[in-house]
C-alpha cells in the first residue's frame, strides 16, 4: 500500500510550512498540501474573535468554539476525500488538544495509509521565530510547542531547533512508501 496522507503537527511557527514545501519539491510524485491555516483564512469575519469559532487570547492561547469545530469536521472530511479520489495530500496541523486531535482525525482518514510526523522544535527558538514573522500572536509559539505533542503517536519525528528544513524533509521522505 502506499502512501495517500502525510499528517505533520507541531506547534505555531515550527518549521511545518518550509517542510511542506520541501517536500513537495523532493517527493517523486505530485502532492497537494492543505492546513489548518488554509481553514483559517476561509472562515466568515463573524467566526474569527468569536466564542463560536475561532478566538487567540493575548497570551497567544487559541480557544475554538462549536461553530470551529463543524467547520473543521466538514473541511477534514473534504480532505480525506480528495485523498480517496486519488489525491496525494500533506495535511498541516496543530494539534491543540494532543491526542484526541488526532484521534479525530485518524476517524476521518480511516483506510487511507497514513503518515503521522511529529515536527517539534525548542520552545524559545519557536517564540523568535514568532517574532520574526510579525503575524502571530505572542506567546503562541511558546505555549503549542509541547503540548500539541501530548500523546501523540507518530511515525516519524523531525526537530528543526538545529536541523534545516530540507533535510527534515528528506528524513520524512524516506518514510513514505
Amino acid at each position: 500500500m502506499s502512501t495517500h496522507v502525510i499528517v505533520l503537527n507541531g506547534g505555531s511557527s515550527s518549521g511545518k510550512s518550509g517542510i511542506v514545501r520541501c517536500l513537495k519539491a523532493v517527493l517523486p510524485r505530485p502532492w497537494i498540501n492543505m492546513g489548518v491555516d488554509d481553514l483559517v483564512d476561509r472562515l466568515p469575519p463573524s467566526l474569527l474573535g468569536s466564542g463560536s469559532g475561532i478566538s487567540i487570547g493575548q497570551g497567544g492561547e487559541v480557544v475554538l468554539g462549536d461553530e470551529w469545530r463543524a467547520l473543521e469536521t466538514a473541511w477534514t472530511k473534504g480532505v480525506a476525500a480528495m485523498a480517496r479520489a486519488g489525491a496525494r495530500v500533506i495535511i498541516d496541523d496543530v494539534f491543540l488538544d494532543g491526542r484526541d486531535g488526532q484521534e479525530r482525525l485518524r476517524g476521518h482518514l480511516e483506510g487511507l495509509d497514513v503518515l503521522w510526523v511529529g515536527v517539534r522544535c525548542d520552545p524559545e527558538v519557536a517564540a523568535g521565530r514568532e517574532i520574526a514573522r510579525g503575524d502571530r500572536a505572542a506567546g503562541m509559539a511558546a505555549l503549542q510547542a509541547e503540548t500539541v505533542h501530548a500523546g501523540v503517536v507518530y511515525d516519524v519525528e523531525v526537530d528543526t531547533t538545529h536541523a534545516e528544513t530540507l533535510d527534515c524533509a528528506r528524513a520524512i521522505a524516506r518514510h513514505v512508501r
